[in-house]
């Protein structure tokens, strides 16, 4: 084994695991940094890894040669190829000179592989002050029934054709949440159901794609959404709903959770914490 899990176990401020993001705390342990070592070996998805639903190659790997393991810190260097490239060091370690540290490295990382971007990822502990970045959140479906949604919410295949060829525009115009991305997937065939709302006969919310996957420990998690509400039909429950009609949807076929993450006091963010969500951590990304 590479990692001590004596020196790491302490430093871990909030349950994310570098290519992998945030796991459920249960499934966290010495094994998961082992794999993603692994996986930088052979450029393979993990079993368990979330993005291995979309296909094609992981994009993101760990830098092993360069990860820096010591008692009082550690640092995992990924780097990703996509776009301009980019290098980011996750900073495990109670010591804020752990973020300079951190910074340094990537800036040498970034520059000796020529890609475009140079980040720090810090977790943070939940009882964080001030945390500002993203919320880690745990919807735990095993602490009751999912309320069902107050509004109407079907998936998009069963709207008429009409209405479904309104989410062409919908995710043109919502493309910086990635429904772009959900579209292509929609077309392709490739993805679960996708959830929407409509005003008239036009879409104008949705979530997406839901879908069932296995953990590290073997536990169903329902998986990441793309979730987005145009901006002017906001404030009218939409963006509730949608997010109770996938939260039992999952609860119904056999999830145990879901973790989230959300930006720190975004519309994302409230409506979780108003829905009783557990906050697990933070993740405070700084760009070098």
């Amino acid at each position: 084994m590479f990692f001590r899990w004596d020196w790491l176990r302490p430093q871990l401020a909030a349950p994310i695991v570098p290519t992998l993001g945030p796991v459920h705390p249960d499934a966290l342990t010495v094994g998961l940094f082992e794999d993603i070592l692994r996986a930088a070996d052979t450029g393979d998805f993990l079993p368990y890894d979330k993005d291995q639903r979309w296909g094609g190659e992981k994009d993101e790997k760990v830098l092993r040669a360069d990860v820096v393991h010591q008692p009082e810190r550690t640092l995992i260097p990924t780097l990703a190829r996509r776009g301009h490239g980019a290098v980011k060091v996750f900073a495990y370690g109670s010591s804020d000179s752990v973020v300079g540290e951190a910074a340094e490295l990537a800036a040498q990382l970034a520059s000796m592989h020529a890609v475009a971007g140079a980040r720090v990822v810090r977790p943070l502990r939940p009882e964080a002050t001030h945390p500002h970045g993203t919320r880690i959140q745990l919807k735990n479906f095993a602490t009751g029934p999912c309320r069902a949604p107050d509004g109407p919410v079907h998936p998009i295949t069963a709207r008429p054709a009409a209405v479904q060829n309104t989410f062409a525009p919908f995710a043109e115009t919502m493309a910086a949440d990635g429904l772009v991305f959900l579209h292509t997937q929609m077309q392709a065939g490739q993805c679960g159901p996708v959830l929407t709302t409509v005003i008239g006969d036009h879409i104008v919310g949705a979530i997406g794609p839901i879908e069932i996957g296995m953990d590290a420990i073997g536990r169903p998690q329902l998986m990441p959404q793309y979730f987005a509400v145009l901006p002017e039909a906001r404030g009218q429950g939409l963006g509730r709903a949608l997010w109770r009609a996938a939260m039992r949807w999952g609860q119904l076929h056999g999830a145990a959770y879901q973790l989230l993450q959300t930006e720190v006091g975004g519309p994302s963010d409230r409506l979780c914490r108003s829905e009783g969500l557990a906050t697990l951590g933070f993740s405070r990304i700084t760009h070098v």
